[in-house]
């Protein structure tokens, strides 16, 4: 099946049974090293470390790295599905995810820096022969529809939660 069928299927499914749109996500993480933390997701596995700048062994990319990774991977997903969707076309796209973090939060230094990102910038480069005003309402759907866009932009609620075991 086609990703246009694909989706025009699902499309259709969601509109009729809303309730099948509802999904649980989830990671099941260890830490193995120093900062060194094993994750496994749906089947797959990898790792995350921090650099040794950091007190890591950098065996891998660091949160923060997969968080723009995730970004920019579900960037190019909602530009796909949105193009398919639309019937917009393109040669190929490319995008780089950049953000500005002050490690001075993450390490309590300065309560007010923020431990996290203090502006994440996202650029895409669309190659294609499709008019400027189709680009521009793909990328609009994209920063409309993209998921983990909206999970860092909006109000999402967080719960975190510890367990000691003696």
């Amino acid at each position: 099946m086609t990703l246009a069928a694909t989706i025009e299927r699902t499309r259709e499914v969601l509109a009729t049974t809303p309730a099948a749109g509802k999904a649980t996500f989830s990671a099941d993480l260890d830490l193995v090293g120093t900062t060194q933390v094993d994750v496994r997701v749906r089947g797959h596995r990898f790792a995350a470390d921090e650099p040794e700048s950091l007190g890591g062994t950098d065996v891998a990319a660091n949160p923060v790295e997969y968080v723009l990774g995730a970004l920019g991977a579900c960037h190019a997903i909602t530009y796909r599905v949105w193009s398919e969707h639309l019937g917009i076309g393109f040669d190929d796209i490319s995008i780089r995810v950049e953000g500005d973090l002050d490690v001075r939060g993450f390490f309590g230094v300065d309560d007010a820096v923020r431990p996290g990102c203090s502006e994440i910038r996202v650029s895409t480069t669309i190659r294609g022969s499709e008019p400027d005003e189709r680009y521009d309402e793909l990328h609009k759907l994209v920063e409309e529809h993209c998921p983990v866009q909206d999970m860092l932009a909006g109000n999402v609620a967080l719960a975190a939660e510890m367990t000691v075991v003696r």
